[in-house]
């Protein structure tokens, strides 16, 4: 046996697969004494004993604790077979330790590797020496990419499953885009830009709460950079995505305020019994505050850990009239209790009923009795107040549709909005024809 040869290949092995030159010695000791066991046909784990010289590569072999002479080569063509599986097992178990270590200590981190193949919707990437995949959950949707791309992704999760390492990505998880600030913003990697909250749909909007522990450092635009030089960076990673850099604040009305930008908010009620607040914002504003199918409002709730309400000042107004004038024909309510209410960001009689008796008393300090009417009473009305807004809700969406029908049968007869002529003798050349049809 060549001995500088083989400590030849096991040098290369553990520089390649990353593993420890000594655990590979030991594995090709525990193979040498299979193969013993298998020659001489004994199932004494203890009978043979194999030591090698880890500088040298010198091979000794003991029965009993006694040397034996005898060779690898003498232990015939079984023996060697058996030898042969025992090392590569023990190869690839070492490996697999290894891997495990490695990548165990990487989670959180973000990796490049290169694309390889879809596999049932998972995207598998190989990355080092370890072969890793993306569940379709973790990947941006509407993303595509091909064998050989190279992609940037967040090292999600590591399991030993069975005889492998499970290595999982995201591109989908909030922490990718976390890690992402980290790399394009120094600030934040330095600590002095904190990320206090972050919500996102992935591939279409994220909003990032950030405060500065450094009063001279302005965090907002320090994450944007230079004529937004640093964010442009992170959005042309995520193939687009909006973000929504938002101011942090300990003042959870501000920080709301902050979170639906770019809407304009007019006033903020908060009600910690519900975990509520409710947003006033003019009508021009809006949809704005909603969001594409409320999408804005959605990512502020998730981010500010409230759940967030939007009204116009009519409908808020009316809200609380309609508490108001319900609860004070209650016997024992006075105007003072209404007014303590509406402090306790209890703006409907919705939200009266949801509270329930014992807050009232403990908040408003009246009697349990009176408390129970009102909440009854309360209870009756907003019955009635969902009724009424099931009927407008049914009645305006009758209307639209209603429209859109008109609007389509015009639009397939061919007829002019601006009256009953042909739309093509009003878009011709007689100008004299079009202004007697537009002056009606």
């Amino acid at each position: 046996m060549n001995t500088t040869e083989m400590m030849r290949i096991l040098d290369s092995i553990a520089r390649d697969r990353k593993v420890e030159k000594q655990q590979l010695i030991k594995v090709l000791e525990r193979a040498m004494v299979s193969a013993c066991r298998k020659h001489f046909g004994t199932l004494d784990s203890e009978e043979f004993r194999c030591e090698i010289d880890g500088l040298g590569g010198g091979m000794r072999l003991f029965r009993h604790n006694e040397p034996m002479e005898l060779t690898p080569q003498e232990l015939g063509r079984i023996a060697g077979q058996t030898f042969k599986q025992v090392m590569i097992q023990g190869f690839r178990d070492d490996e697999r330790t290894s891997l495990l270590q490695e990548f165990s200590k990487r989670v959180g981190d973000i990796v490049t590797g290169v694309v390889q193949r879809y596999d049932g919707g998972a995207l598998v990437v190989a990355i080092d020496r370890a072969e890793a995949f993306m569940p379709r959950s973790e990947q941006i949707p509407g993303e595509q990419f091909q064998a050989g791309d190279r992609v940037r992704c967040l090292v999600l999760d590591v399991r030993d499953v069975g005889n492998a390492v499970k290595i999982v990505l995201s591109r989908a998880h909030p922490d990718f885009i976390k890690r992402l600030f980290e790399v394009e913003v120094p600030e934040v990697s330095e600590k002095i830009i904190e990320v206090k909250a972050m919500a996102r749909e992935a591939g279409y909007r994220t909003k990032i709460a950030v405060a500065s522990v450094d009063s001279k450092v302005d965090p907002v635009g320090a994450c944007v950079g230079v004529r937004g030089s640093r964010i442009k960076n992170i959005v042309d990673e995520l193939n687009g995505e909006k973000i929504d850099i938002v101011r942090w604040n300990d003042s959870s009305q501000i920080l709301i305020g902050n979170a639906l930008k770019p809407a304009e908010v007019q006033e903020i009620s908060l009600c910690f019994e519900l975990g509520r607040a409710t947003v006033v914002v003019r009508d021009d504003q809006l949809s704005l505050a909603i969001g594409k199918r409320g999408q804005n409002v959605r990512l502020a709730a998730r981010l500010t850990g409230w759940d967030v309400d939007i009204l116009t000042p009519d409908e808020f107004n009316k809200g609380l009239e309609i508490m108001t004038s319900t609860l004070s024909a209650v016997p024992g309510v006075s105007e003072e209790n209404m007014d303590r209410l509406a402090a306790l960001g209890v703006v409907s009689v919705f939200d009266v009923e949801e509270i329930g008796a014992e807050v009232l008393m403990n908040e408003l300090g009246i009697e349990e009795a009176i408390a129970k009417v009102m909440v009854e009473t309360a209870s009756e009305k907003a019955k009635e107040v969902a009724e009424i807004q099931a009927k407008e809700k049914e009645e305006n969406e009758r209307k639209k549709r209603e429209d859109e029908a008109a609007a389509s049968k015009l639009l397939g007869s061919g007829a002019s909005p601006l009256g009953d002529a042909p739309a093509a003798e009003v878009s011709g050349s007689d100008d004299a024809r079009a202004a007697d049809i537009l002056g009606g």
